[in-house]
């Protein structure tokens, strides 16, 4: 069965952030169909934003990306990644907030990539489980949503249906950790080989365990 991998987008958006988890998925995709001809894919990854489909999303730094879904078209997911970057704008924006809460709900898992844990907060797919972000925000989240159990120094954090990771490379690490709890470890191996990536993967903390 071919996972629905959604990855919010919006303005301020931390290139890597998006881009990583995006590399991760389509890769281990391609990956998994060389090597099993006439299968499906494993995942099936599209951009979604508030903007809508074909609209432009201008990344931190200015990178542009155009969106395959607009919020408005609701489009389910069954692993939703929320990267970070400068949040202010999703933040304050209720159809943004609400459409995560939405999807979230019919997701078998939820991500978030550094500061996108604030979005999983503020929306309330997160309240009071073990996360992890950026280093240089860990305070501010503590103080802005004190429910939560923040944790220091952790490439990613394993709290069941959602996962947390640090900042920015750490998304990458996140994600393939992902391909392997919904793939397989092989997979996974072999998705950082072909993407040539020194995977950090064993350095996560799993409350749930």
């Amino acid at each position: 069965m071919t996972l629905r991998v959604r990855i919010l987008a919006y303005d301020g958006v931390e290139a890597l952030d998006f881009a990583g988890p995006f590399e991760v998925f389509t890769t281990a995709s391609r990956v998994s169909q060389r090597s099993n001809a006439g299968t499906e894919a494993p995942f099936e990854v599209a951009c979604v934003a508030l903007a809508g489909a074909g609209q432009p999303v201008q990344a931190r730094a200015g990178l542009r990306l155009l969106a395959d879904h607009g919020l408005a078209e609701n489009p389910k997911a069954d692993l939703l990644i929320v990267p970070g970057g400068v949040v202010d704008a999703p933040m304050a924006s209720p159809a943004t907030l609400r459409w995560i809460a939405d999807c979230a709900a019919g997701a078998q898992l939820v991500a978030s990539v550094c500061t996108g844990v604030f979005l999983l907060a503020k929306s309330g797919v997160a309240t009071r489980e073990a996360v992890t972000t950026h280093w240089e925000d860990i305070a501010d989240l503590r103080e802005q949503f004190p429910s939560l159990d923040v944790r220091e120094g952790e490439r990613w954090v394993d709290s069941g249906r959602i996962v947390s990771s640090a900042g920015i490379s750490a998304g990458i690490d996140m994600s393939l950790y992902l391909v392997e709890r919904l793939a397989g470890r092989a997979l996974a191996e072999r998705t950082a080989r072909q993407m040539d990536y020194a995977w950090t993967s064993g350095s996560s903390s799993n409350p749930s365990a």
